[in-house]
């Protein structure tokens, strides 16, 4: 009998305030690059690095869900939200890999975050949990920069080639407060939901 192959999941955590095109890109980069099976989309619950109140989970949701609806194998995974406290993504980790403790973890995370790795909450445990997989945009001199985690556990990065991709949430929240139009940034389908349900009609 054939030995069957683990599963290749991916997991892919943000505020998603509001989800944009460079975090469906990224999406599609890491199914594609991967060889992913699934994707999991977490929209965080309370992120306790952020200053800044997120706006409410069920509209994070549902933008993360219209946002991420063409990637395929994605999908939108509530548990972070759910959560009383801050949300830790060892807790996260820990969960799933008790739900599928056969396949292989894949953490998607940006340049910015894999910096700060070595001070969120168990970070050795989340190296050592699933292999981090960083958006990495090339310099100028094309020179890689390497994170502190990554010179402790080299063995557990991989690097993803992310075209640049000037795309940031707070401005396009700063963009909506204004009236502007943010479908080119957002999508269509997120555009209407923002406008529906008049988000972001201060700056924050």
């Amino acid at each position: 009998m054939l030995a069957v192959a683990p599963q290749r999941i991916g997991i892919f955590g943000g505020a998603f305030d509001p989800p944009h095109r460079a975090h469906v890109a990224l999406a599609q980069l890491a199914v594609t690059q991967l060889k992913l099976d699934h994707l999991r989309i977490i929209p965080t619950g309370q992120a306790w690095h952020k200053p800044r109140r997120l706006s409410a989970a069920s509209h994070r949701l549902a933008m993360a869900r219209l946002a991420f609806a063409d990637v395929a194998g994605a999908v939108v995974d509530e548990r972070e939200t759910r959560r009383t406290g801050p949300s830790y993504t060892f807790e996260t980790l820990r969960e799933l890999r008790a739900e599928a403790p056969a396949a292989q973890w894949y953490l998607i995370i940006g340049a910015d975050q894999a910096r700060d790795l070595t001070g969120w909450q168990q970070w050795q445990e989340i190296v050592q949990s699933a292999t981090i997989c960083v958006a990495d945009r090339p310099h100028l001199t094309g020179d890689q920069v390497q994170f502190d985690a990554e010179r402790a556990y080299p063995q557990r990065f991989l690097r993803l080639q992310m075209p640049a991709l000037d795309i940031d949430a707070t401005t396009i929240r700063r963009a909506c407060a204004a009236g502007q139009d943010v479908s080119p940034l957002v999508g269509a389908g997120v555009a209407r939901y923002i406008a529906d349900h008049h988000l972001y009609s201060t700056v924050s």
